[in-house]
């Protein structure tokens, strides 16, 4: 093997390395991101459940009575 060809191999494999480490990044931030949306839904799901309850025991509470 050449020493050009060498060098040709270890130069491709500095950018791949360089490039693997990049994409991690961005997944590792990716991965973060959906974390935090994931937790901001779950919370927007709770209220949502706990409102529409509020309401239903409002109706309840509003509605005239059954002689009526």
């Amino acid at each position: 093997m050449s020493e050009e060809r060498l060098v040709d191999i270890e130069t491709k494999l500095a950018y791949q390395e360089d490039l693997v480490q990049h994409l991690n990044q961005i997944v590792s931030s990716q991965q973060a991101k959906i974390d935090d949306l994931e937790t901001a839904c779950r919370k927007l799901v709770d209220r949502v459940v706990e409102l529409s309850e509020a309401f239903a025991a409002s109706q309840v509470e509003d509605a005239p009575p059954p002689h009526y």
